[in-house]
């Protein structure tokens, strides 16, 4: 009997833990809009041997030749990112952090950064990470955590390549979704 009563009770604790691990876990009718929206543009220029003074990233590998596509390649930044398309705006953030290229048959990266907020509108930092599916319209990376303004922020950043000029020059439209804010 005594033994009985302990499986039951081990079996009543079981249930009831999960049951709150599970509704923790699941989404609220709020969090179906986000909290913070947002839109913001990357600008990265990248060094070449005549442009020191221009330069927001720089290429700290040379992809090892495993095809056509850059694999290989790690890139470093410190850009500036603005409320517009125009890159002589003044910048509400910066974008610091690095992307490599990951794929060997079409081009594709994955990009770890932080954007820096100092500006009169917001204080603080966004840490993003993710996959650039490059050939995509549109590319969801994760917003992973935040400091001041966005303390621990977690959310989504859709990407959306607003202008490529080659390796020289691009600029990325930045939808910044967040969906826990604090």
């Amino acid at each position: 009997m005594v033994s009985q009563i302990k499986s039951f009770l081990f079996l009543f604790i079981v249930l009831v833990l999960s049951k709150t691990v599970i509704s923790a876990r699941k989404p609220s009718k709020s969090q179906s809009k986000p909290c913070k929206n947002f839109v913001l543009y990357y600008h990265d220029i990248m060094f070449g041997v005549d442009d020191v003074q221009n330069a927001t990233s720089a290429a700290v590998t040379n992809p090892p030749g495993l095809g056509n596509f850059k694999f290989g390649k790690l890139v470093i930044f410190d850009d500036p990112v603005t409320i517009d398309k125009n890159y002589q705006s003044e910048p509400v953030a910066r974008a610091q952090g690095f992307y490599f290229y990951d794929m060997k048959n079409d081009y594709n990266a994955w990009f770890s950064y932080t954007l820096v907020f100092n500006s009169t509108q917001h204080k603080g930092t966004l840490n993003i990470m993710g996959a650039d599916l490059m050939m995509e319209k549109t590319r969801d990376l994760s917003v992973v955590g935040g400091t001041g303004d966005f303390f621990m922020s977690r959310g989504i950043v859709t990407f959306e390549t607003d202008t490529f000029e080659g390796a020289k020059y691009f600029r990325v439209k930045m939808d910044i979704k967040l969906y826990d804010c604090y």
